[in-house]
């Protein structure tokens, strides 16, 4: 099964940014985990800091891989653009957030990517991401 993981704005400084909140563990370091875990996997990390780019990353990988896990960061809350691109994708979709955005500020409580995808996943850190691969793992 071929992974990819798209990762949104300032997410590329998961492992040193506000660590009480997001943890210590890259994305790089997780991803080798995952793999041990899941060896007939393939795991794809991307991350943009831009809109456009994350637009592009979603049209591309949506027919070269089975999963898409998204977190597009801050653009969870503001952008309908990514939301409908995902509109277009067939393949099983988990949005992830880190921390837990119903906890947070009031304008962090919505995702415009929550009506889109199959499952969201909040509040879990990075094992949000491995809850995530193993429902598109073991999905139907």
């Amino acid at each position: 099964m071929r992974i990819a993981i798209i990762n949104g704005p300032n997410l590329n400084e998961i492992g040193t940014r506000e660590p009480e909140i997001y943890g210590t563990t890259s994305f790089e370091e997780a991803r080798h985990q995952w793999e041990e875990l899941y060896p007939h996997t393939q795991i794809q990390l991307h991350q943009s800091n831009l809109e456009g780019t994350l637009i592009d990353l979603i049209q591309q990988l949506k027919n070269e891989v089975d999963g898409l896990i998204i977190n597009a960061g801050a653009y969870a809350h503001t952008s309908i653009a990514i939301a409908d691109a995902l509109r277009s994708v067939t393949i099983p979709m988990v949005e992830v957030h880190m921390s837990n955005i119903h906890a947070r500020e009031s304008y962090r409580k919505f995702s415009y990517m929550a009506e889109v995808v199959d499952a969201v996943i909040v509040g879990m850190g990075m094992q949000g991401y491995a809850l995530a691969i193993q429902y598109l793992i073991f999905k139907d």
